[in-house]
């Protein structure tokens, strides 16, 4: 069985190409410009030609793409955009208007032949299957698992951040693992904007022109990026020893951190990375430990904010980390061990997802499950 594991992040997007019929270190993988990135990079190159912009697409992440659309306008050119592909930036399309962006309907959109037209979307499977057939890999895959970041369409004047987690908390209640946050396509919530954009621009591709198969035949899932970490996280032997442990995916826009007890989840919180000092993460992880963290202690710090499920203190004992920025805790007084599923931490959200696949998916569990297993150094 193949497995196309996309985890799109602020900075990369993490593909590999999982078979369970062949040796996990030996799986295709590739290490590239996350699609915001890409947005990005076409946008500058049209403010230093002077030309407008109109983005078209759906929704996709924000961060470089959103910066750079605000220095073109900052220097003087203008930037248009189709409703859903405005949404990328905010779901209030008023405050998108208010930025200075042009919400422009599609029939609008058609009729800007001067402006240079950059489409948005999160997964591109021409693209990849390109860059795998250039070594001679015709792209073909049984199923299909994409990770991302989601806020959720908040209600207007609702904050993101308590919209979110709020969603972090229903789900963990309601389902006490990282693989709460994954879901098949015809399960995903509709609060879940971009989840529901990946899955719509997936359907919408041409497999005659990527190379994939067509929607009918490849199973989707979809996962958020930070919990599909830390479930990859848990494949590495070290991390999955520890029934008491802190496991934390420090992105390089946001930090996820999970308190396991005997093996459950009974404590979480979520904030931006570029908020937190090294000092402040290390006493927001002692907090979590001694069931004291409070909601109000993140979110008031501009977190998205803490649930503890359970309350017992316990001793930080074991601290383990991933993510790109996982460099903050470097000196840590915790003395953290940086997780590296199968070798590779930058895999650990592919793996995660993989994982999330098997658990979803009864049927293809033992599998899957057998093929990971085959690489475990540790028994």
């Amino acid at each position: 069985m193949r497995i196309l594991a996309i985890d799109i992040g602020t900075g990369t997007q993490d593909i590999l190409l999982f078979d369970t019929a062949t040796e996990v270190e030996n799986c295709l993988q590739m290490i590239m410009p996350s699609p915001t990135v890409l947005v990005a990079q076409q946008i500058r190159e049209a403010t230093a030609r002077g030309q407008d912009v109109l983005l078209s697409g759906t929704i996709m992440g924000g961060g470089p793409s959103s910066w750079a659309a605000n220095d073109h306008l900052k220097a003087g050119h203008r930037v248009f955009a189709t409703p859903s592909a405005a949404k990328s930036f905010n779901d209030d399309l008023a405050q998108v208007e208010k930025s200075g962006v042009k919400v422009v309907s599609e029939d609008a959109a058609a009729r800007l032949s001067d402006a240079r037209r950059i489409e948005m979307r999160d997964v591109d499977l021409s693209a990849i299957a390109r860059s795998f057939a250039s070594f001679g890999v015709n792209l073909e895959f049984d199923a299909l698992a994409v990770a991302v970041f989601d806020h959720g369409n908040a209600p207007p004047d609702y904050s993101d951040r308590l919209f979110r987690f709020e969603f972090l908390a229903e789900r963990l209640r309601a389902f006490n693992s990282p693989a709460a946050f994954a879901f098949m396509r015809e399960h995903i919530p509709p609060r879940l904007t971009r989840m529901q954009a990946v899955a719509d621009s997936v359907a919408a591709a041409h497999p005659e022109r990527s190379g994939a198969k067509s929607k009918d035949d490849a199973p989707l899932l979809v996962m958020d990026t930070a919990p599909a970490a830390i479930l990859g996280a848990l494949e590495d032997d070290r991390v999955r020893a520890q029934r008491n442990a802190i496991i934390a995916n420090v992105g390089n826009f946001h930090t996820l951190a999970f308190r396991f007890s005997d093996g459950a989840i009974t404590g979480v919180f979520e904030h931006h990375t570029g908020e937190l000092k090294p000092e402040q993460l290390e006493n927001f992880f002692a907090q979590l430990a001694e069931g004291t963290l409070t909601h109000d202690a993140v979110f008031n710090s501009h977190g998205h904010g803490a649930v503890m499920l359970d309350a017992r203190a316990q001793p930080l004992d074991y601290l383990a980390v991933v993510g790109p920025r996982r460099g903050l805790l470097a000196r840590s007084r915790y003395r953290p061990y940086f997780a590296a599923p199968y070798g590779d931490m930058m895999l650990a959200g592919c793996f995660g997802l993989v994982r999330a696949y098997a658990l979803l998916n009864p049927d293809a569990a033992g599998e899957i499950g057998r093929a990971l297993d085959a690489a475990r150094e540790i028994s």
